[in-house]
């Protein structure tokens, strides 16, 4: 079974809450996404790829790996 990386999605929400962001624009200006990136990553129809997850430790640091995300085996 191959291993895949999950966003914490209540974590991450609340992780940007947070620290400020008050629109997905902001935030994927802090990360250096696109905006639908970020909408079809929290929604579940995209994994989040090596950008976003840097991305998203540089924008909500002193978020670690671990708080946001989640390493699960794939059927």
């Amino acid at each position: 079974m191959p291993h895949t990386i999950k966003l914490r999605t209540a974590a991450f929400s609340k992780a940007v809450r947070l620290a400020g962001f008050r629109s997905d624009y902001a935030l994927a200006q802090a990360m250096d996404v696109n905006r639908s990136t970020i909408s079809r990553v929290v929604n579940g129809t995209l994994r989040p790829g090596g950008a976003f997850i840097a991305g998203a430790l540089v924008a909500l640091s002193p978020m670690q790996f671990d708080d946001l995300f989640e390493i699960t085996h794939e059927d």
